[in-house]
């Protein structure tokens, strides 16, 4: 598969050269969370085709964006991670996300949520400048989805599944069996009150400010 050229010595148009092909922001976006197995990506990314996977996996590797490694005991295999040069692009994912939240409406028949993309959108809503010596930790669920969010004096660390120890709060967020587990419920369902707390109760209202981006329909 030829990858495209725009004929424009411009820095957008190089990074669409490289980044710019179907399905390869939403690779990243995965990696920006964590180092993902091949199967792993392809889990998370149900639609896109195998040939279609490797193809941007090899380009991205190409690129020097995306590296293989060997994946740490006790597991086996090999782990796809950003490089350092990959780990550069994540403010732009970040701020892509952030506006894509502000356009999102209902779901789309089809549409799942998953782990790496509501950790992300949690990244991309996160409010640094507010979180300036804030320390608390948070551990989130909404159906059969877990996320954590730990900030220490402002740095945010986040991550899919039960926080490494002890939340300060635990969230649950009470939504419809039929109702997507996505970022966007979870916050309305805070908002709304819909949740069930279990830990620093006063943590919810620190949890909303931080997190909620601005105008989201």
């Amino acid at each position: 598969m030829k990858r495209r050229a725009f004929g424009q010595y411009c820095g957008l148009a190089r990074a669409l050269e490289l980044v710019g092909e179907r399905w390869a922001l939403l690779i990243l976006r995965d990696l920006t969370v964590r180092p993902r197995r091949y199967t792993d990506l392809l889990t998370g990314l149900p639609g896109i085709p195998t040939n279609v996977l490797s193809t941007r996996l090899k380009e991205l590797e190409e690129s020097g964006i995306v590296e293989r490694r060997v994946a740490p005991a006790p597991q086996r295999g090999i782990i796809y991670a950003l490089t350092p040069v990959g780990q550069e692009l994540e403010p732009a994912i970040l701020a892509l996300g952030r506006w894509g939240a502000t356009q999102l409406d209902e779901p789309r028949p089809g549409e799942i949520v998953t782990p790496e993309s509501v950790t992300l959108n949690f990244r991309a809503a996160f409010d640094s400048d507010g979180a300036a010596g804030v320390t608390a930790s948070w551990e989130i669920h909404a159906h059969d989805l877990v996320v954590h969010l730990a900030v220490t004096d402002g740095k945010l660390e986040s991550g899919p599944g039960p926080a490494p120890g002890p939340a300060d709060l635990v969230i649950t967020a009470q939504l419809t069996d039929d109702e997507l587990p996505s970022y966007r419920a979870i916050m309305q369902a805070a908002k709304c009150g819909l949740v069930e707390l279990k830990g620093r109760r006063k943590l919810l209202d620190t949890f909303l400010r931080l997190f909620a981006v601005p105008h989201t329909p």
